[in-house]
């Protein structure tokens, strides 16, 4: 554990890089954003170890933070199986608990199951319309093989910078705890990017509560990064 005035620095770091890179993400214009948000879902959609999985967690992509779009990956999840994704998949999408960086994924059958929160990003509601609770990927039966993460920029090494909330951390550490707990094997952690979020290694400072990833999806392709994406990706 790193010591509070060893904090100092990565913090005023990170703080520094999130200011850069949503300045860079604010003049990319819409026709280049829409190529590449196109290019990357196109790549995840055609990848066999997208297409082989069964469980996944995916956010909810929102326009007014310039995330790469996951609008037709969302799509073609929760449509006929028989269509883009072959086979049938469970998805778990975010919904955040409170402001001390907690979030659950809860399960979700259609976009329908979507609102707009506070903050005007779509969420699903804890409890179905017909008055159920969903089910929260912490309490399932069986494990997610794969998730999909946003982040403002990412590394080669696979250093994920977030937008400061921590929610994605504590989620993925509380996640693979249980997944460790339960001998299951840990689901692949692929992150979203566009070409201007992939820094070169060491720009990127991190503490120990920072999760990396396994693997970049970017327009360019995939960046497999961790022994694990090597091996299934």
């Amino acid at each position: 554990m790193q010591n509070a005035s060893d904090l100092d620095p990565i913090v005023q770091q990170k703080h520094a890089l999130r200011s850069k890179v949503r300045k860079d993400l604010k003049a990319m214009i819409p026709e280049q954003r829409s190529e590449q948000d196109i290019a990357i879902q196109n790549i995840v959609l055609e990848a066999p170890w997208f297409k082989s999985s069964t469980r996944l967690c995916a956010y909810i992509s929102c326009d007014a933070l310039r995330e790469v779009d996951t609008s037709k990956i969302l799509s073609a999840v929760l449509s006929d199986p028989n269509t883009e994704c072959q086979t049938k998949k469970k998805l778990y999408v975010p919904w955040v608990e409170d402001k001390n960086s907690h979030m659950r994924m809860f399960n979700i059958s259609s976009l329908e199951d979507l609102i707009a929160n506070s903050m005007n990003i779509l969420e699903p509601t804890p409890v179905d319309a017909h008055g159920n609770q969903r089910e929260d990927v912490m309490q399932a039966s069986d494990p997610v093989d794969l998730i999909l993460l946003p982040g403002l920029a990412f590394d080669r090494s696979g250093q994920r910078l977030g937008r400061g909330g921590g929610y994605y951390d504590l989620f993925l550490k509380k996640y693979q705890e249980l997944a460790a707990d339960q001998k299951w094997k840990q689901p692949l952690l692929v992150a979203l990017a566009y070409s201007l979020q992939i820094m070169v290694e060491g720009v990127i400072s991190v503490t120990s509560n920072d999760m990396p990833v396994d693997a970049l999806v970017s327009p360019d392709g995939v960046i497999r990064i961790s022994p694990a994406a090597f091996e299934r990706m």
